[in-house]
């Protein structure tokens, strides 16, 4: 049944094609919908198989070759196919009012979904490289035509670095599909590679994945998507696309490598320490709202990468659990930037957003940013915290000093957040910004008189704002529900990952 997620969407962004504009929004909502529907159905199916990857669909393919399409899935299938539905579903709300080739900008960004689950699904190496790299074609044309800043340059980066780790991941490929036999991942997993072969394959599998997960240093492209991409496109870039790269780095890398794992593992917990501390201290240097949340994904995704380095169930359950939460929250917070401020003010500077009293001009953006920003900080409640708790419980079993060092970057992360929250809703006429000839500039421009017909302080200027739609009210209804049932009941979860965790091939 949840090879239908697949089917569905790619139904969907045919159909759209062929259809009146008029018709594009409801179609894309439909196939979010319906693809969410199927998730959320397999998910809570309890006649499953969650620690096995349990074939669904295999058909040959490439006989000569020994490509199958392969689908199955497990307990992580299930949590990130259903995470999928939540962001896909999401996003389309948030793009409710598109107008200018909406047939166009939603075929691509349900391309984007389709891909996605189908990696999530695919048990054939091949066709799991195939979904992998089909969803770097949309992602580039749904920046580089309905994107914003430096939006051309920001999809150009994203689709090179991408390109970059693909082919590291294809050289991969070809080293386990010669030395195995075979493409067919869950018998990959049975077979004992060499050594000396896993030595340098689980390397370049690794960071041909990881270069999509953001992992510092190779991480660059990210903020500078988030930021050039349209906020459907932000919000699938967080909330899908960098799960994909860490999905697959457990799936393929770790599992059929562990050996070459256990080799390398210190090294990736080091890059993951890194970029948490790095990613969170360069945020809290941003005045670009976006740049602030791109940067803030990079760095929770570094705790991704430090639970599947723990290489204990706690650890790499709760990544996995991170991988959901993130998701769900880096969603929330580019559909605040960028769909409910921006649209209506036009910038996302700090500085500017200070003087505009949006937390009574916006009322509504200001609660859903107050509620993202606690699920990022960690706060107890919510989905941040009990992945993290359970990705540092893993670490002090591994590496009890980079709990430590985590703990200097999860104070920068609470600056940060803090800070742009602050900036963005509860400052009036920036009366807390730091000095700079920007301000001062504007302090001069306040102290003259204005035209009659012009608006003269930043609160009336606020009053001006058009209201949260319906749409935009359902979507951050529905991202802030799951990382709230998931913080109260993160049980709900782990009972689905563990059982798959467990049963993986690095941890025997």
């Amino acid at each position: 049944m949840i090879a239908w997620t697949i089917y569905i969407t790619f139904a969907g962004a045919i159909v759209l094609l062929v259809l009146p504009r008029v018709f594009a929004r409801w179609i894309a909502l439909v196939t979010a919908a319906a693809g969410f529907a199927v998730s959320l159905a397999t998910f809570f199916c309890d006649d499953v198989d969650l620690a096995h990857f349990t074939t669904i669909v295999r058909i040959p393919w490439i006989p000569a070759l020994g490509m199958n399409y392969h689908l199955a899935f497990d307990g992580i299938s299930l949590t990130l196919v259903l995470v999928t539905g939540i962001a896909a579903l999401s996003a389309v709300l948030f793009s409710w009012d598109v107008i200018d080739r909406a047939n166009e900008f939603f075929f691509w960004l349900l391309l984007v979904v389709g891909g996605s689950y189908g990696v999530f699904l695919s048990a054939d190496l091949f066709l799991l490289f195939l979904f992998y790299e089909l969803v770097i074609v949309p992602k580039y044309f749904l920046i580089a035509i309905f994107g914003s800043t430096n939006k051309e340059y920001g999809a150009m980066k994203l689709t090179l670095y991408s390109f970059f780790g693909g082919a590291l991941v294809f050289l991969g490929i070809v080293a386990a599909y010669v030395s195995g036999g075979s493409l067919d991942l869950n018998q990959l997993a049975q077979f004992q590679f060499a050594p000396q072969l896993q030595s340098w394959a689980f390397p370049i599998l690794f960071l041909g994945f990881a270069v999509l997960a953001g992992i510092w240093p190779l991480h660059t492209w990210a903020p500078t998507g988030h930021v050039a991409a349209p906020t459907a496109g932000s919000m699938l870039l967080a909330g899908i696309v960098m799960k994909l790269g860490a999905y697959a780095v457990l799936r393929v890398a770790m599992n059929l490598f562990p050996q070459g794992f256990q080799m390398w593992r210190t090294w990736i917990a080091v890059l993951a320490v890194i970029g948490i501390v790095y990613a969170a201290a360069v945020a809290l240097r941003q005045r670009d709202l976006k740049f602030v949340i791109g940067y803030s994904s990079v760095s929770h995704m570094g705790f991704v990468l430090l639970g599947l380095a723990t290489a204990n169930v706690f650890g790499v359950s709760g990544a996995v659990l991170q991988m959901f939460s993130h998701g769900v929250i880096g969603a929330l917070l580019f559909a605040v930037a960028g769909r409910m401020i921006y649209r209506r003010t036009h910038t996302r500077e700090l500085d500017a957003l200070a003087g505009m009293n949006l937390r009574h001009a916006l009322p509504f953006a200001a609660f859903t940013f107050v509620i993202a920003s606690a699920a990022s900080m960690g706060i107890p409640g919510f989905s941040g915290f009990a992945a993290e708790i359970t990705i540092l419980i893993g670490a002090w079993k591994s590496y009890p000093l980079a709990v430590w060092i985590t703990g200097a970057g999860m104070v920068l992360v609470a600056a940060f957040t803090l800070r742009a929250l602050k900036r963005a809703f509860f400052d009036v006429d920036g009366e807390s910004a730091a000095p700079s000839s920007a301000s001062a500039a504007r302090s001069d421009a306040r102290q003259m008189p204005a035209p009659p017909a012009q608006i003269t302080s930043s609160a009336e200027r606020s009053i001006h704002l058009e209201p949260i739609t319906i749409p935009e009210k359902l979507g951050a209804c529905l991202l802030m529900f799951a990382t709230l049932a998931v913080g109260l009941y993160p049980k709900f979860l782990l009972d689905r990952i563990q059982p798959t965790v467990e049963a993986m091939r690095f941890l025997k």
